[in-house]
């Protein structure tokens, strides 16, 4: 796909590009100037994770703002980056020049039209990630969080750990970023279909890693990693939900662990399987509290809802008085 270029670049001056780094400096260079001439007026961002290479000095030189966050892990460099920065549109990408910069306005056009909070920059449906990635099990287990994300939540993402996604301002300043690494993308993810965002995705062209690039990701740890952030998010976004599954596997083991013992009292009279009976009894029993505490945070996690609502609201006031006064022009004066 060809390079889209900009008419106008005056609604460009208030897109950050942001790009976290942790030893990029064979490609960080060139992601910064393909970026750049993809989106000119913009800011761009490297926040460099503790690289042990010339990432962050490569960066400055080609003329990108250069941050560092100290605590380790993708998670947190997002944390950092979504509360420094101030922008319209937050077009975040990776630094190992794997997604292409020009289809950079495809992914900022609808943010900046108000047309949708999330865009998602999606490898999968095109064939371009299977067909690049070489590496074991990525798509296997891409496959795997995007199933659980459809049987728990009900929203089928064609691609939700990509790394490539443009999202708005209110998206950004009402984000409560909780993991620390990699489980960033299936966070992000997940928070925008729990909150309702407007979500867009974009067929993107996908290249592997240039050669002599390594990839930070462990397939297997931080894939536990993210099935684990996947079932934290389950219970505190839908937790009676989560609590209902809880109680329904426990009833159903202490039903298991019961019905011999009352077929034996019906036959017989007698309870011989003592031990039996009292784990049955104490499986159906922590099984009406799973029930009970789901119903409990149920409430809570509602009323989180309606204050996060309300923040929202007085955050889209606040933003609409700022656009007023830069004569409705995003990055106007």
């Amino acid at each position: 796909m060809g390079r889209e270029a900009p008419a106008d670049t005056a609604g460009l001056a208030r897109v950050a590009v942001l790009i976290p780094c942790y030893n990029e400096a064979l490609t960080v260079g060139k992601v910064i100037d393909v970026f750049r001439a993809a989106l000119p007026g913009a800011t761009i961002y490297v926040y460099d994770n503790n690289s042990t290479d010339d990432t962050a000095a490569i960066a400055r030189e080609h003329g990108a703002v250069v941050r560092f966050e100290p605590r380790q892990g993708k998670g947190n460099v997002v944390r950092s980056m979504f509360r420094d920065i101030e922008a319209d549109c937050y077009l975040m990408v990776d630094g190992d020049d794997t997604y292409p910069a020009e289809q950079a306005l495809e992914l900022c056009r609808p943010i900046l039209e108000g047309a949708a909070d999330m865009t998602v920059g999606d490898r999968l449906s095109n064939g371009t990630y299977a067909a690049e990635n070489q590496r074991a099990f990525h798509g296997f287990g891409n496959n795997l969080v995007r199933g659980l994300i459809r049987i728990i939540y009900g929203y089928t993402f064609n691609d939700v750990m990509t790394g490539y996604r443009a999202m708005s301002r209110l998206f950004v300043k009402t984000m409560p970023v909780l993991s620390p690494g990699f489980q960033i993308e299936c966070e992000l993810s997940i928070h925008a279909v729990d909150k309702r965002w407007r979500i867009v995705e974009v067929p993107i062209v996908y290249r592997d890693r240039p050669a002599g690039s390594e990839s930070k990701l462990s397939t297997v740890h931080d894939g536990v990693r993210v099935v684990s952030a996947i079932t934290g998010l389950f219970k505190d976004y839908r937790p009676l939900k989560f609590f209902m599954l809880v109680a329904a596997v426990l009833m159903l083991l202490g039903l298991v662990a019961g019905v011999p013992v009352i077929a034996e009292f019906a036959a017989t009279g007698l309870v011989t399987k003592l031990p039996s009976a009292v784990l049955a009894v104490g499986l159906v029993f922590c099984g009406a509290l799973a029930l009970a505490t789901g119903a409990i945070l149920d409430t809570s996690a509602k009323n989180a809802h309606r204050q996060w609502e309300l923040e929202v609201l007085r955050l889209t006031e606040e933003e609409a008085r700022e656009r007023a006064g830069r004569g409705g022009v995003p990055g106007g004066e």
